[in-house]
């Protein structure tokens, strides 16, 4: 049976919030603001946040820096997943992950037929690993990424969700560099 086990104690995860968006700034990033408040209200550590433009090497910039910096044990960007020239998002994930985890898209998409039917096929929502940081790539409206952190992170970045979830694997992420 899958739930919360009331029994462990809570262990917060340090969480960057990556908004991509050649329209949005931080000032009206509906998307951001909501994983912000989510990842909060679930009693995380909102770590870090920013935005930047739909550019591959800008998008691997910022990952490989939150990557390096210990104090984030997760990313989730919004944006740039689609299909079009400028979503460029998968590309630059593609360049740091050193494990993909097809499972989180799989999921996510799973999820969002029974809300957008078949335009979820235009999603190419994905996450991986990289240096033991977990990164979660979600599409850029506010109901994707409800349904994202609602229907799957929530539940995963939480050490207590049973059977298993991602938090309990951390230690375990940079077995292959020892």
């Amino acid at each position: 049976m899958s739930g919360l086990d009331e029994s462990r104690p809570f262990l917060p995860v340090q969480i960057a919030v990556l908004t991509v968006s050649d329209s949005r700034s931080l000032a009206d990033d509906r998307s951001g603001n909501l994983l912000a408040e989510r990842i909060t209200a679930a009693s995380h550590i909102l770590q870090a946040r920013a935005l930047v433009r739909d550019e591959a090497g800008l998008i691997e910039e910022q990952l490989r820096q939150w990557i390096a910096d210990p104090s984030v044990d997760a990313i989730i960007a919004t944006g740039g997943t689609g299909i079009t020239g400028r979503d460029v998002t998968p590309e630059a994930f593609q360049r740091v992950v050193e494990k993909d985890i097809p499972g989180f898209g799989e999921l996510f998409r799973m999820l969002s037929f029974s809300k957008i039917g078949t335009s979820t096929m235009q999603s190419r929502a994905l996450a991986g690993v990289a240096d033991g940081t977990y990164l979660f790539a979600l599409p850029g409206s506010p109901s994707a990424c409800r349904d994202g952190w609602d229907d799957i992170l929530v539940h995963q970045l939480d050490n207590r969700f049973r059977p298993c979830n991602l938090v309990e694997l951390m230690p375990r992420l940079n077995e292959h560099r020892r």
